[in-house]
């Protein structure tokens, strides 16, 4: 992991070279990495052959008859925002993770290592610490590695207190065991496991909604984030920043079984679930079938937002949605407790490819 971290302001110190004074201060970065090294170390796999520090991490691939390598790259969005506003750095860090682990899940994958960046103008060393920290968290509990990153402190590009974190994710799947959608066929059963709110997507609209992280007064940004809001269990921070649920241990026992599975990020349900559908074929979801929870309906009746519009930006209760056989349904379920009958694949009669009802 390479790092280069600024530890004060661009000028503060008289005494410091060149380069610290505009901003980049090279003597802290040793502190730094030993630290990452600490923090790091918790995510490993028998496989890596290097740890931190080193110009590139070394993985060794293991035993595979046919292996195939999944790849992913994401980032956080302005979810960033709102961590900055409540002073919170380490559940962004497991939004990043987990949401690249899902993303590989898609395609049959188990996640071998992740590397992250840092982009920042002068975001602290603590700061940076408590976002590795996250992701080593989450890395840890997917049995992922964290073998390596980059944190680049750039003045001029980032504002001061601004940052932001993206992810890489490598997994590996049997070539036999890849899974693409091409198995799913008219009638198959669509199941899904319930989100833990917004996840990764759909906070530029929230934030204009509720007025938040949009160049007002940041003080009352952050009481709007700490007030209760009828209906919630919690303050409206703490349900905007409610950590991105990962599935892969969920559906670990089944996925030879699954025909097709769709993470619900950007897009909804309305752009994700044609991503895995072979042509000529819809997914019919019965919205009686789960609850919508209840901030979503929030955000709707705030923002005066249509259904169709709710529907194609957020995940509505949906984090990932699997289409399985009539005659697996029901002991995928058995096997796989939150999992729940949302729908079913049908031939496709116009243009839709998702429908709502």
């Amino acid at each position: 992991m390479t790092v280069s971290t600024s530890l004060s302001s661009p000028g503060s110190d008289p005494n410091a070279d060149a380069y610290a004074r505009a901003g980049v201060d090279l003597a802290a970065r040793g502190d730094l990495v030993d630290r990452i090294k600490d923090v790091a170390s918790r995510a490993s796999r028998p496989e890596v052959l290097s740890g931190v520090g080193p110009f590139g991490g070394l993985f060794k691939l293991g035993q595979y008859r046919e292996p195939v390598l999944a790849s992913s790259t994401d980032g956080v969005g302005t979810k960033l925002r709102i961590a900055m506003l409540m002073d919170r750095y380490d559940t962004v860090g497991q939004d990043l993770v987990n949401h690249c682990v899902n993303d590989i899940l898609c395609t049959g994958a188990e996640p071998l290592f992740f590397l992250d960046y840092i982009g920042t103008s002068d975001l602290t060393a603590e700061r940076k610490l408590e976002l590795v920290d996250g992701m080593a968290r989450a890395c840890e509990a997917q049995g992922c590695a964290l073998i390596g990153g980059e944190t680049a402190d750039m003045p001029d590009i980032y504002a001061p207190g601004d940052f932001d974190l993206v992810g890489f994710i490598v997994g590996v799947v049997e070539r036999a065991h890849v899974i693409d959608g091409s198995k799913i066929r008219d009638g198959d059963v669509l199941l899904a496991l319930p989100s833990t709110g917004l996840h990764t997507n759909g906070y530029s609209l929230v934030r204009k909604i509720f007025g938040i992280g949009t160049g007002g007064d940041p003080a009352d940004d952050r009481a709007a984030l700490e007030a209760r809001v009828p209906g919630l269990e919690e303050t409206l921070g703490e349900a905007l920043l409610a950590v991105h649920r990962p599935y892969l241990a969920d559906l670990r026992p089944v996925v030879p079984r699954l025909h097709g599975i769709a993470h619900i990020t950007g897009g909804g349900l309305t752009d994700n679930i044609p991503r895995i559908l072979p042509d000529g074929l819809a997914a019919h979801f019965d919205r009686a079938a789960w609850r919508v929870p209840a901030l979503f309906s929030l955000i709707q009746e705030r923002g005066a937002i249509s259904d169709e519009d709710m529907f194609h930006t957020f995940n509505m209760g949906l984090g990932i949605v699997f289409a399985v056989s009539p005659g697996d349904a029901e002991s995928i379920e058995a096997q796989v407790p939150e999992a729940r009958p949302v729908g079913r694949v049908v031939s496709q009669t116009d243009h839709r490819r998702v429908i709502i009802e």
